[in-house]
């Protein structure tokens, strides 16, 4: 399933993912969101909204897409080493644990309980084995769980870094700085969101469903009404996880094209919604954001397309 945090937490998500190849299913066509942004003293860059994990491989490719990607001199994502999965779970390990933690049952309304022991059981899991596992991360990991045949080798990010022909790649937060934002959250907040994980489970459609085809179609009105439900309707954990990053975003994305840079911006299209998204907020500091890749249909390639080899030895 596809929850709200998933749209914009995917690449987390992925930390538990184990990395499988094979042959690759057929890709979807997919005709996502892409924004120009121009300052006053000639300053150019781009933002492209992602997604961390597909079903199916997605032909995200266009030639609005090319041209900005050969514009560059820099692609600009949130987590640079997305294929190294040892390093990033290691991280993971690193801040997930910690000793004298009471049973994971114990750190939720009891209200949900019969729910937890319910997803516990489906997803095979014990409780016993979260003895020592902070609730921030007891919370990603029953996500993950949930996620189905979401696969993260399917995630556009990825598939950007390896169109990036070589560009210099520069990372928004990395993977330390990304799950350092739960492992830093009060033991309240990190409840709230066992709760909502526990609480949503099984209540949003799936990858083919309403997400993940709004992504395909470049329709943000979706994507932007889903930023204010889960996860990120909890006024915390909104202003930790989604409003306080794209600020900061804003105003490392405003550096890197005022220094005369031309950067590349691929990050979650969460991140790209309403008026708290990047293209409004950088907006607000006086550029000039233009949607130059419309919502609609998505579109077929043509056999050979240019974003191919992105996906070649992905499978389930």
């Amino acid at each position: 399933m596809v929850t709200p945090a998933r749209l914009l937490l995917g690449t987390i998500l992925a930390f538990a993912a184990a990395l499988a190849a094979s042959c690759a299913p057929r890709p979807q066509p997919a005709n996502p969101a892409l924004w120009l942004v121009e300052g006053p003293r000639g300053q150019r860059g781009w933002l492209f909204g992602t997604i961390h994990a597909l079903e199916r491989p997605a032909l995200w490719r266009s030639p609005a897409i090319d041209a900005a990607l050969a514009g560059s001199d820099r692609v600009v994502v949130e987590i640079a080493n997305l294929a190294d999965g040892k390093a990033m779970s290691a991280i993971y390990a690193r801040l997930a644990h910690s000793p004298g933690l009471p049973p994971l049952s114990q750190r939720i309304d009891p209200a949900l309980r019969p729910q937890l022991r319910a997803l516990l059981k489906r997803e095979g899991l014990d409780e016993a084995g979260f003895a020592d596992v902070e609730t921030w991360a007891a919370a990603l990991t029953l996500a993950r769980a949930g996620e189905g045949s979401l696969d993260a080798a399917h995630g556009i990010d990825r598939a950007v870094l390896a169109a990036s022909a070589g560009k210099p790649v520069e990372e928004l937060e990395g993977a330390r700085g990304q799950l350092g934002l739960f492992d830093t959250l009060p033991e309240r907040e990190q409840g709230d969101f066992l709760a909502i994980v526990v609480r949503d489970d099984g209540r949003d459609g799936t990858a083919s469903g309403s997400l993940a085809e709004a992504w395909r179609r470049g329709d943000m009105a979706p994507i932007e009404r889903e930023t204010h439900r889960g996860l990120l309707a909890d006024p915390e954990l909104r202003a930790a996880l989604f409003t306080a990053r794209n600020r900061a975003w804003t105003q490392r994305i405003a550096a890197l094209l005022d220094s005369g840079a031309r950067p590349f911006v691929a990050v979650g299209a969460a991140h790209m919604a309403g008026a708290q998204g990047l293209p409004a907020l950088l907006a607000a500091r006086g550029f000039t954001v233009t949607r130059v890749q419309e919502p609609g249909r998505s579109r077929a390639r043509r056999p050979g397309w240019p974003g191919s080899l992105a996906f070649r030895g992905f499978c389930r």
